[in-house]
């Protein structure tokens, strides 16, 4: 039983990678260090559960990684999928820390495994974690319990007392050895975003944020990140913007995780619920575009959509847990879709019409585009003519919300008045605004929580001895 009459050097709130990157970070310092899980222990580790990978800067190829991936070719995919709407500060010292990452988070007992390929196309960029990410947190809870890190499940945090930028201590629901109040000496948010709160999405979204459907724990309701804005904390980040893929429809309302993700729209085209394609499928490399499909999907009448594709390339993708709707004819899937079938006719119809003669290849920006339509698809275009006619519906799949905490390079909070918090620290998504102002490439998140969890923990086992 933790013994919650002891003052702690330090408090980590929440219990995914960030956390536990911070926890094992400040008690490899010497800070003696609590983890407060607001979730069960099964359900432990919030979005860390679904990942696969993390994007590292590497200077040569390794065991696992096919090549190169240098710190100024990272900044440059951020910059491109952020729009230039990144803290370039923030996010070049993340890069760097990124490169160290690599080997400390193997020292912390994650393995590593070669590199997926088909539309994934990160076999140089990725490092992907030996079982997924349920096996990579095992390893991290296993390293911090055996460091002596104390860790509570079920540990709802439901008020902060914070005082002129300085953290007192947190409240729990329910008592622990008869107490509530956890006093530390300094405190580490890495407890997600609000993604799971689908009222406070309302507020940005209306009522569309009904139909979205959230691809990880329904434990990220932002109660800690709206305590710490209450409470003097600066925000950063666009609360419409988050990181969004189209998911299957029929997936659950939480927790569907990475089998319900779709990597298909490069192989077809994508139509909303009027039979008309909307943007442009072949636009980028897929992991720098997929994550823009849930605001697209989001962006669309009802906020649901279809790929359509035909039986040519359904071994050119991950297959996910739902199988996808067939038809003989295109008349017969636009009805098992509930679409207007002279419609859908008329849209593949027009759409491979255009499509000019090239030499298909998935894995570069190749000459297979159309002439003629918009949307244009102006890579990997290729005729839908081959049945059996496909087809996966989708909604907008929120994975985690980009406001945040601002924080500088020590994973301090800066408070409203631009002071930096006198013991308060976060990592993760909490404060991924900062490096995220809009989009996403594949495994930018994790990156996030690695690097500054680590700089968290490590940051906070200082303060604490100060």
């Amino acid at each position: 039983m933790v013994d919650l009459t002891r003052r702690f050097d330090v408090l980590v709130i929440g219990g995914g990678n960030a956390a536990l990157c911070a926890a094992i970070s400040a008690r490899r310092a010497g800070a003696s260090v609590l983890v407060l899980e607001g979730a069960p222990k099964f359900y432990r580790g919030g979005n860390t559960r679904h990942t696969r990978n993390m994007r590292c800067a590497h200077d040569a190829a390794t065991e696992i990684l096919t090549g190169p991936y240098t710190e100024e070719e990272f900044w440059k995919d951020l910059l491109l999928v952020t729009g230039g709407q990144t803290d370039e500060e923030l996010a070049r010292f993340m890069i760097h820390e990124s490169k160290d990452i690599l080997n400390w988070i193997v020292e912390q007992g994650v393995r590593w495994q070669p590199s997926l390929g088909g539309t994934l196309s990160l076999g140089r960029t990725n490092s992907f974690f030996l079982g997924g990410g349920r096996a990579m947190l095992n390893a991290l809870y296993r390293t911090a319990e055996e460091l002596g890190v104390d860790i509570l499940y079920d540990a709802e945090v439901i008020d902060l007392n914070i005082e002129h930028g300085m953290f007192l201590s947190a409240q729990l629901k329910q008592p622990v050895g008869g107490r509530t109040e956890v006093r530390a000496s300094t405190l580490v948010a890495a407890a997600g975003g609000f993604e799971a709160n689908i009222e406070w999405l309302k507020q940005y979204w209306g009522e569309a944020a009904d139909n979205f459907l959230i691809r990880g724990t329904p434990y990220n309701r932002g109660a800690i990140l709206k305590m710490l804005l209450a409470k003097g904390v600066q925000e950063i980040g666009d609360p419409t913007q988050c990181h969004a893929v189209a998911i299957d429809a029929r997936a659950p309302k939480f927790d569907g995780g990475i089998i319900t993700r779709h990597d298909s729209v490069v192989f077809g085209i994508v139509v909303n619920k009027h039979a008309e394609r909307f943007y442009d499928e072949g636009e980028d490399i897929w992991p720098k575009r997929y994550a823009i499909w849930g605001r697209l999907v989001a962006a669309q009448p009802d906020q649901i959509a279809y790929i359509i594709f035909d039986s040519t390339v359904v071994t050119s993708f991950m297959p996910t847990l739902f199988p996808p709707i067939a038809g003989a004819t295109i008349a017969e899937l636009a009805g098992k879709l509930e679409l207007d079938a002279s419609a859908l006719e008329k849209t593949i119809t027009d759409f491979n019409a255009a499509v000019q003669p090239g030499t298909f290849d998935h894995t570069i920006l190749d000459d297979c585009a159309t002439q003629g339509i918009t949307p244009a698809k102006t890579h990997w275009a290729r005729k839908i003519e081959t049945p059996p006619y496909l087809a996966y519906p989708v909604r907008p799949g929120i994975t985690f919300t980009y406001l945040g905490t601002r924080v500088n390079k020590q994973s301090r909070m800066l408070m409203k008045d631009g002071k930096p918090s006198a013991n308060m620290f976060a990592a993760g998504e909490i404060m991924a605004g900062n490096v995220l102002g809009k989009g996403y490439a594949a495994g930018i998140g994790m990156t996030i929580g690695s690097v500054f969890g680590r700089v968290a923990g490590r940051e906070a086992a200082k303060n604490a001895r100060n």
